[in-house]
């Protein structure tokens, strides 16, 4: 019912970066770097990377205990770090390495799987057992559910045209959610699609022009299986794009960034308090630092603050120093485009502090405090 395929050929774009003023900004283009040379089919992607990563074992063999998989993997990526210094300093290329039986993107698939039975994907940790096909807090279970694709067109300027893939379900409960019909009310009833299918459409978003997959929803993370899963089958080289609420566990998390050209997290509360009133999430504010932090030092990044209305000083101030200390190299689209969406229009006396558009003043104390803090954030928004 709610499945949009919309792809529109946009070739164009896709070796003329040019064509976009943003790449001629110098700042831009010296902390989006790894993302560039990908994006122009300079250098591979790193799941590309991580198919010629060999893997001692079989993964798929059951005798494995978790905590042996789990040691495999931490010295995999310590060669795989290794490896993706050399080939982005121009130390060795691709084609040198070897294509071996079982790979480190095959004992990612094994633990990913794991990981999603029972799920431990994100911090819910609600422990469903979806191979079983039940359904998690974020009301996905054992296939992907895909609601549309197409060339986004509306994203950051260095992003477009992004090959976006949106996902049903979400592990948050946005009051204001402006997706509230994929991500919460109709999330099941997407088209759904296994891995294979997850890959050929990823291979035809790029050969269409897109710069990215932008993984996207609803929430990208109880997907996290199928994604890894089809860049197995995945032969075109294009940058993987990680656009999410970053409410992931520690253990998800480290299974996925070594797949990641950039990432595009939302940062979106200051505090817990906010984060529960809003999102209905606990411990949010830790657990989203805490992740920040490990994609930062990943790969790539460009942060999104959502300025909510009257959260100026207790969300805003807080995230933009939080970023300013922690991440300083991090582009920040500080965003304005919020308007009550969801449970906030349809209970305007739930939240009426949030049952209205921003104010000037608003957006402009926001700009002026990241102006103060020094962050780069208008070449991106």
């Amino acid at each position: 019912m709610f499945f949009r395929e919309r792809v529109e050929p946009v070739e164009v774009y896709l070796l003329r970066p040019d064509a976009y003023i943003v790449w001629h900004d110098p700042v831009v283009r010296e902390r989006l770097s790894w993302y560039y040379s990908v994006m122009i089919d300079e250098k591979p992607a790193k799941f590309m990377i991580a198919k010629r990563i060999e893997s001692p074992i079989n993964p798929y063999n059951e005798k494995h205990s978790w905590d042996e998989l789990w040691s495999i993997h931490a010295k995999l990526a310590e060669e795989f770090a290794k490896t993706w210094r050399m080939i982005r300093d121009d130390e060795l290329k691709l084609k040198e390495l070897p294509k071996p039986k079982y790979s480190f993107l095959d004992l990612k698939i094994v633990l990913s799987r794991k990981l999603m039975d029972p799920c431990r994907l994100c911090e819910w940790k609600c422990r469903v057992h979806r191979l079983e096909g039940r359904y998690g807090i974020c009301m996905v279970d054992r296939e992907a559910i895909v609601h549309s694709y197409f060339h986004h067109m509306g994203e950051e300027a260095p992003l477009v045209p992004s090959g976006t893939i949106f996902y049903g379900g979400c592990n948050f409960r946005c009051a204001y959610c402006q997706n509230w019909e994929i991500s919460q009310t109709n999330a099941r009833y997407g088209k759904r699609m296994n891995p294979e299918k997850l890959a050929r459409i990823q291979e035809y978003l790029r050969k269409t022009g897109a710069r990215n997959i932008n993984h996207v929803g609803g929430e990208p993370t109880p997907h996290i299986p199928f994604i890894i899963e089809s860049m197995k089958y995945l032969e075109v080289n294009v940058p993987q794009l990680w656009n999410s609420n970053m409410y992931m566990t520690h253990e998800a998390l480290h299974v996925l960034k070594d797949l990641i050209d950039i990432w595009l997290p939302d940062f979106k509360y200051g505090n817990n308090d906010c984060a529960w009133r809003y999102s209905k999430v606990r411990n949010y504010y830790e657990i989203v630092t805490r992740n920040l932090k490990i994609a930062y030092s990943s790969g790539d990044i460009i942060i999104r603050h959502l300025v909510l209305p009257g959260h100026v000083e207790c969300c805003t101030r807080r995230v933009l120093e939080w970023i300013a200390k922690n991440t300083p190299n991090a582009l920040v689209n500080i965003m304005d485009q919020y308007r009550p969406e969801h449970l906030v229009l349809k209970y305007p006396d739930r939240f009426p502090e949030i049952n209205r558009r921003l104010y000037r003043k608003e957006i402009l104390e926001a700009y002026r405090i990241a102006d103060e803090l020094g962050l780069v954030y208008k070449p991106v928004s």
